[in-house]
């Protein structure tokens, strides 16, 4: 299985939260991480800036380079990746993990939200695809994973939060386009979800109770590795779910149960999916 020690990933929204668990889970291996995001100097509500996750990469045995980027400017991504490859010599690995989201119903929706969520969810990730496809050609295992759930037809999740649906399916349709498109020339398309929810630093500040009930977001940091590791032509096309990919892995249960912040507190099954969990585990290679 080929490993990611020397191989450089590009991850966006790497600030805090799961995309920096990602690219700290990264740095591990020896990889040469790219942290960007928006924050540079410390957040007054929300824990981590680039450079210090980028300070924490380099201390778990990677190499790291902190870029300032706004996902709604192209200009940056290019820029963003361009600088990469200069510092590292190509791209192995994108993943997008940047996603902006408000839950709020139509008639309490404004422009400047659905915005956000267009340019960074859907918009973000498909220049991102754009910027790095000419450099993961070059790769020997190129993937690209993507933090987005499979399309579910139920109407409730339309209902609820529509404008942040269709954000987020736009991420899931840049998966499934980019596996077929890309299928011959080897580079692998992938999405990961949260089986359960995650304890990010943006769930604590928003609802400390729903936070105690969450995962550690280093269960999607493993699930992440685990992809992105595995021959890119042999596994494309695939929605996968983070505690799934750690059965298929070996994982025992102990093992994947340790992730809970408080095992009696678990919340239910995460955003997009049935109640029984089922409705974002489709698979390509099955």
């Amino acid at each position: 299985m080929p490993g990611l020690r020397g191989k450089t990933a590009f991850v966006t929204g790497s600030s805090r939260g799961i995309g920096a668990e990602i690219a700290m889970r990264f740095a591990e291996e020896g990889a040469n991480v790219v942290v960007t995001g928006k924050t540079v100097e410390p957040h007054p509500k929300l824990p981590g800036t680039i450079h210090e996750v980028a300070a924490e990469c380099e201390q778990r045995g990677g190499r790291a380079l902190a870029l300032q980027l706004d996902l709604r400017d192209e200009q940056q991504i290019f820029a963003a990746v361009e600088k990469t490859v200069e510092t590292f010599g190509g791209i192995d690995v994108l993943v997008n993990n940047a996603s902006a989201q408000t839950f709020t119903k139509t008639p309490d929706t404004t422009p400047k939200q659905f915005d956000l969520m267009f340019d960074i969810n859907t918009r973000g990730t498909f220049f991102c695809g754009q910027a790095c496809y000419p450099h993961l050609l070059k790769s020997d295992n190129p993937h690209i994973l993507t933090i987005a759930a499979a399309i579910n037809p139920d109407p409730r999740w339309y209902a609820e939060r529509l404008a942040r649906t269709m954000s987020k399916y736009g991420m899931a349709m840049c998966t499934i386009g980019w596996a077929e498109e890309f299928r011959e020339e080897g580079i692998a398309s992938n999405a990961l979800w949260p089986h359960y929810a995650v304890a990010t630093a943006a769930v604590k500040w928003s609802n400390p109770e729903m936070y105690e009930a969450c995962r550690r977001p280093r269960i999607m940091a493993d699930a992440t590795h685990e992809i992105v590791t595995r021959p890119a032509r042999e596994c494309t096309g695939n929605f996968y779910l983070d505690d799934e990919v750690l059965r298929e892995a070996g994982w025992d249960e102990a093992r994947i149960e340790a992730y809970w912040m408080h095992p009696e507190k678990r919340s239910r099954t995460s955003s997009f999916l049935d109640y029984d969990g089922r409705a974002a585990s489709f698979r390509a290679d099955r």
